[in-house]
């Protein structure tokens, strides 16, 4: 069978044939994912392209994006980069807010369930549970990020949340509490002393 990468990408370039190996990473397309990732597509592929130097191309046979690096390529972490990013815009990231991990070297992805937190969560509960998290009109999630600097999807039972190492354990902290079902006043009471308490240490 003939090799479908193999007629797309450019010959080898002369780094590549003085030793300096080529790598992929192919990362999976969610079938709900696949209309937004058309819709962005040149928003993604431009800075991962321009500015990692890094060749990406979607493979609609095996429903994935697949990352090459190049000759030009220079950064040694700009194909965990790359492939880092597009993992978070089909998370469910804004393409603004993931193209900070390209640029950012202490940034990380985070993803958890609802029921890793509490297992008994079932039915009615766990839509509740859910909805304590948002918060009327999603003002309780824009309250944990704008208080721990960090950006959260919630699909479904599931949380991602894109920030620094020690923001995403504060935001974290807030989200389980929510979960167990201490009230929004509480959890946002002590989000505000953590985060005055981190401000006055930087």
């Amino acid at each position: 069978a003939e090799d479908p990468l193999r007629q797309v990408f450019a010959p080898l370039g002369v780094a590549e044939l003085s030793g300096k190996k080529c790598e992929y990473r192919k990362v999976n397309v969610p079938a709900n994912r696949f209309t937004p990732l058309k819709e962005n597509w040149m928003a993604l592929y431009e800075p991962v392209t321009k500015q990692m130097k890094v060749d990406m191309r979607m493979n609609l046979k095996s429903k994935k994006v697949e990352l090459k690096t190049t000759d030009k390529t220079e950064d040694e972490g700009a194909l965990q980069k790359s492939a880092d990013f597009v993992q978070a815009f089909l998370l469910g990231f804004e393409v603004q807010d993931a193209v900070a991990l390209l640029r950012l070297d202490d940034l990380y992805l985070e993803c958890f369930e609802v029921k890793d937190v509490k297992q008994t969560l079932r039915g009615e509960h766990m839509s509740r549970g859910i909805g304590r998290l948002a918060g009327k009109s999603g003002k309780t999630k824009f309250t944990i990020e704008n208080s721990t600097r960090t950006r959260i999807v919630i699909a479904d039972q599931h949380i991602r949340i894109l920030g620094s190492f020690q923001n995403i354990k504060i935001a974290r902290d807030a989200i389980c509490s929510l979960i167990l079902g201490s009230p929004p006043g509480k959890v946002y009471s002590k989000l505000r002393s953590i985060t005055s308490r981190l401000a006055e240490r930087f």
